[in-house]
């Protein structure tokens, strides 16, 4: 049985509801709305961190300081996890929003929070959430240390200028279960600090603040989420406890003294309000990195100022369905009021969207507000049909906020089809709603076959989703095996070739060559792109390594591909180039190789031979010609088929360190390093994704359930020579594709 009320509805039959509560909860709402005018006085944070490392246990601890869920039940009520199939699976699977009070220094603030889901697959979530907020609070588990997703969901972080703070969480493991000492416990969660630290360092180098943490500047809070007790070098001044009265309370069991003497929820909160911006410290900063408009311009004030009679400017940063309410799109104001009423401009679409509601999350639950939402807050609107995952939405139109940019692709795929045919149309809407809710999820909608391709970050990925539309849309579905996505990419640089039109009139002259990882690099993390100034695009593309008369001549990105220009002077080019762009499109989508898509490949145009009449150089000539041309200059440049891989981390208790490394080496995969860390061995590796299928049932087998693992996607790598031509036929005959390759693809 799914959720009937929806993906932002609490299920009140699964969690304990005090009447209390509910007035609190109306009272709450009550001090918010006071607040809301008071962009000083307002802080937007996510709670960030590695899978299990103990976010939404705090953020329990957060609302029930907060007095919106008991204080018995904070920890184990997991209220952010608003989902049956994150209650019962126990990650957290959407990020979810509450808005909640916390006085400091005498004044109340508004603080609104997201909870963002930890698993690498659910890493879209956290991307968008940081485009909302001003700052991260990043929580480490005290025994496992910063972990990859640290460093991910940091990078993240600091990639959207948003400031960090540090939580290190579990620290009563430590006393406990590891029986350290003080000199020992203190090395380790200095060691934590440190690890913390070179990662912020390195991604804020170019940066003119220094954003590193520190005990002393009480940016860096440590305790136990589970057992609702924290402390921090402010705290410990105030409330007068020492690390050695933790350690004696801890080994006594009076938890309870602890947290009451020193409760986790003011310890952190106390820290967001002290050292986290407000909106007029972190607008004027955050501006520039997400928007390319024009800086002297009325609205860049309005947002740099977060001027609340400004104009409209929304950006639209989770999308989300409640059966009564329809669409709720959620996301940061930066100037103006959203309103009931107003008709708002969605970005890329035309026409305007009427705004139904305005509100808050309180967690599971959406509070609808009488007055509109000014700048500076998190707002949840309805209304905005067209709005997607990443809309601007605003009351003039404008230059869009840029892309927000996920890190990782789609690297798996599966097929879905409706058990009934009378499903069908159903199906195609739900799945569409998917690709409008989660834009890391890419959709292929095949209405002649029924069949359909979702394809994600992994197999949970596709698996949550396949089962919420089964639970939640009542659809009975069938699902293919995980397909692993490949790309092409050429190896070497091809000699000029030629492309010709079916009439034999037009003609193309193209070379291909890889482009540089840097190259590639900047344009997944958007700072190179069609989008941008071309002297500041010209700029980007020298400094990440191209040479000057080559980036001056860039016609067109297509994914991380980059066509050049380099003819002179051809007449009718001009009114021809849209083809010409169109055929390299289709070339790129469908390599030469298996029809996967082509990666980091410079094409140059250097010359064409275009007919005097328009009639014979339409889109049935040139689109063949230049695809031809693409396909060629590919083949040869030696395209070679690419996998993806996965950085794979395996903590063992030191026994099963052979049966687990095995279970490595055994995919095609490579061990990089092994080493201690407290009482279990750490193995470090990588392996290819398609490998990784069922790797979880495998590693508990061969470890007898003493292994945790995790992996992270990292990107694709030429497939060794021996396995090219057999994995090329297999991904030809499965598309119905001719199993015969082109005569020149004689080196593979």
């Amino acid at each position: 049985m799914g959720n009937p009320l929806g993906k932002n509805t609490t299920l009140l039959t699964l969690l304990p509801v005090d009447p209390c509560i509910m007035g609190r909860r109306k009272k709450i709402v009550q001090e918010c709305e006071k607040l809301m005018d008071k962009p000083e006085q307002i802080r937007n944070i996510a709670i960030a961190a590695h899978v299990d490392h103990g976010k939404t246990t705090l953020s329990d601890n957060l609302l029930a300081g907060a007095g919106m869920i008991s204080d018995e039940t904070a920890g184990q009520q997991l209220a952010m996890d608003t989902k049956e199939d994150e209650q019962e699976r126990g990650i957290t699977i959407d990020a979810a929003n509450v808005s909640m009070t916390h006085e400091w220094e005498g004044e109340n603030h508004l603080i609104n929070l997201i909870d963002t889901p930890g698993h690498v697959d659910f890493g879209g979530d956290v991307t968008r959430a940081m485009r909302a907020v001003d700052g991260a609070l990043v929580v480490v588990d005290a025994v496992e240390g910063a972990m990859p997703q640290t460093e991910t969901v940091l990078r993240q972080a600091l990639r959207e200028g948003v400031k960090p703070a540090l939580f290190i969480n579990k620290v009563d493991r430590l006393i406990n279960e590891l029986q350290e000492g003080p000199e020992e416990m203190q090395k380790r969660l200095v060691d934590v600090i440190t690890d913390v630290n070179e990662l912020i360092r390195g991604m804020t180098e170019e940066k003119d603040y220094d954003w590193t943490v520190s005990v002393e500047d009480g940016t860096v809070a440590f305790g136990s989420a589970l057992y609702k007790w924290g402390v921090s070098m402010p705290s410990m001044e105030e409330t007068g406890i020492s690390f050695g009265d933790i350690m004696e309370l801890e080994r006594g069991g009076d938890r309870q003294e602890l947290h009451e003497r020193t409760p986790l929820s003011d310890v952190v909160l106390d820290m967001v309000a002290e050292h986290f911006p407000n909106p007029l410290d972190a607008q004027p900063r955050r501006i520039p990195t997400v928007w390319r408009g024009d800086s002297e311009s009325e609205i860049a004030r309005q947002m740099r100022e977060v001027d609340d009679d400004g104009e409209v400017v929304f950006m639209a940063t989770d999308i989300s369905m409640d059966p009564h309410a329809g669409e709720i799109a959620t996301g940061r104001l930066f100037s103006g009021t959203i309103r009931k009423g107003q008709e708002l401009y969605v970005s890329g679409t035309a026409g305007k969207n009427r705004v139904q509601s305005v509100g808050v999350f309180m967690g599971g639950e959406r509070e609808e507000l009488d007055r509109g939402v000014p700048a500076g807050n998190i707002a949840a609107v309805t209304g905005l049909r067209d709005a997607i995952a990443g809309s601007t939405v605003s009351s003039v139109e404008m230059t869009p906020f840029e892309s927000i940019e996920h890190i990782s692709e789609p690297v798996i795929t599966k097929s879905v089809e409706a058990e009934r045919m009378d499903d069908l149309p159903k199906l195609i809407q739900t799945l569409q709603q998917v690709a409008k809710e989660d834009p890391t999820i890419r959709i292929e909608i095949n209405e002649d076959t029924g069949e359909h391709l979702i394809s994600g970050q992994g197999e949970l990925h596709l698996e949550v989703i396949t089962q919420r539309i089964r639970d939640n849309q009542g659809i009975p579905v069938r699902t293919g095996e995980p397909i692993v996505v490949y790309r092409e990419q050429v190896q070497g640089k091809s000699h000029e070739v030629e492309g010709v039109s079916p009439n034999r009139h037009n003609k193309f002259y193209i070379t291909a060559e890889p482009l540089s990882q840097d190259i590639v690099d900047s344009i997944k993390l958007g700072e190179i792109s069609m989008d941008m100034p071309e002297l500041e695009r010209r700029e980007a593309l020298q400094e990440a390594g191209m040479d000057k008369d080559t980036s001056q001549n860039v016609e067109h990105i297509h994914g991380t591909n980059i066509l050049i220009d380099d003819t002179k002077g051809i007449q009718h080019l001009n009114e021809t180039m849209e083809l010409v762009i169109e055929g390299l499109e289709e070339a790129l989508d469908d390599g030469p190789l298996a029809a996967e898509p082509v990666q980091g490949t410079l094409l140059r145009l250097h010359d064409a031979r275009l007919h005097e009449d328009t009639i014979h150089r339409g889109p049935a000539q040139v689109i063949p010609a230049t695809r031809d041309a693409v396909h060629r200059s590919l083949i040869a440049g030696q395209v070679k088929l690419l996998e993806p891989i996965q950085n794979v981390r395996i903590d063992v208790a030191s026994e099963y360190m052979g049966s687990a490394s095995g279970e490595i080496q055994g995919r095609r995969g490579r061990v990089d390093d092994m080493y201690q860390e407290g009482d279990l061995m750490v193995i470090e590796g990588i392996a290819p994704v398609e490998e990784m299928i069922g790797f979880s049932s495998d590693i508990r087998s061969a470890t007898e359930g003493r292994a945790s693992w995790n992996t992270e996607n990292a990107g694709f790598r030429v497939l060794s020579d021996n396995l090219q031509r057999e994995k090329i036929m297999e991904i030809r005959e499965r598309k119905g594709m001719k199993l015969e390759l082109s005569q020149a693809i004689d080196y593979i």
